[in-house]
Formats: C-alpha cells, structure tokens, sequence
C-alpha cells in the first residue's frame, strides 16, 4: 500500500496563483467596452460592484442583488449575465459590455432607439437590463415568435409593467433584421 503525505505548499508560483483567494486586494485588468481597465480589488468584489463603484459606471444597476430581476444584466463574451452574481476576478480575459457601450460614436444601438420609439419604459431602472439583455438574446439566437421573445426575457423583471412596449421594441428590431422570423 503506497503512502500518502500531506507536505505544507511552499512553492512561490502556487502561492501566488492562491492569493486571488485570499480577501487582499489583487491587481486586475478588465475589458469593458472595449477599454481596458486595471484595477485593484479584493477577490470578493462583483463585477457589479466594479462596475459602479471602482469605474463609474452606473447605468448597470443595483436592484435586488441575488441575480433575480436582471437590471444588473451585461454581456460577458456576448453572452447575458447577472453581473451581480459573479465575481469580477472570474472576467479577466473576456469581453464585457455594459449599456454604455451598446452606443457606438454617439449613435445609439437600435435596440436604445427602439426602447425610445416605444416607450419602453417607464421608471426606466430596469431599462438598461432589459435592453442588454435584448441584445444578448438576438446575439445568442433570433426568437423565432413573440412567446420565445417572452420566455427569453423573463429573466428581466419590471415593476412598472412596460412589457408590451418591451415586446414592440424588440420586435421592431427584430424587423429590420435580416434573417428575423418575426
């Protein structure tokens, strides 16, 4: 029977790969709307919390802070994702986008014009969710009907009760897509 040992870590490098699960701050660097940003953060720091806190950027916001109603939402990689249920040391290399940078040269992103035309909103602090995560849907895959828009948005939660414009301004989008179903 072979024998194991517990030998005490000592290597240096590990040592250092291990520090990112400590609570001392660690310098990062994050792609954000395609800026790059070096930051100092504890490892426990959401990407939410970066976001606003570190960099500024509010228009990502801060509602229940338990990844159910979505106004945190940001694309990761073009993917939607609650930033308030991930950590920001676990974003290193991918690409983040906030609704801040869904304009591009100071036009806004059809899906921001839409959400305008119709009225898409009304308290408007949901707004920024649900339009990032609009977005990401069509980037993840183009709903085929009104009811797969539904489901794929239900994630992003309203209290005012917008969502049929919501549902318009999607579908106006979607129109002006080629290859749309809808």
């Amino acid at each position: 029977m072979k024998e194991n040992s517990l030998a005490p870590i000592t290597s240096n490098s590990l040592c250092q790969e291990l520090k990112i699960f400590g609570s001392e701050e660690v310098d990062l660097s994050l792609n954000i709307n395609n800026i790059s940003y070096s930051l100092k953060l504890e490892p426990r720091v959401t990407l939410l919390d970066a976001l606003r806190e570190k960099l500024g950027l509010m228009g990502t916001k801060k509602a229940c802070d338990r990844g159910e109603c979505g106004a945190c939402t940001i694309l990761v990689n073009g993917r939607r994702i609650n930033s308030c249920m991930t950590l920001a040391v676990m974003h290193i290399n991918a690409e983040i986008t906030t609704i801040e940078g869904l304009a591009q040269d100071g036009k806004l992103h059809p899906m921001q014009t839409a959400f305008i035309t119709h009225d898409a909103f009304q308290c408007g602090y949901c707004t920024s969710g649900q339009i990032v995560s609009a977005v990401g849907m069509i980037l993840e895959e183009l709903p085929k009907s009104e009811a797969e828009i539904r489901e794929n948005m239900s994630g992003n939660l309203c209290r005012c009760g917008a969502y049929p414009n919501i549902i318009a301004a999607i579908r106006d989008v979607l129109k002006e897509m080629k290859d749309a179903a809808i």
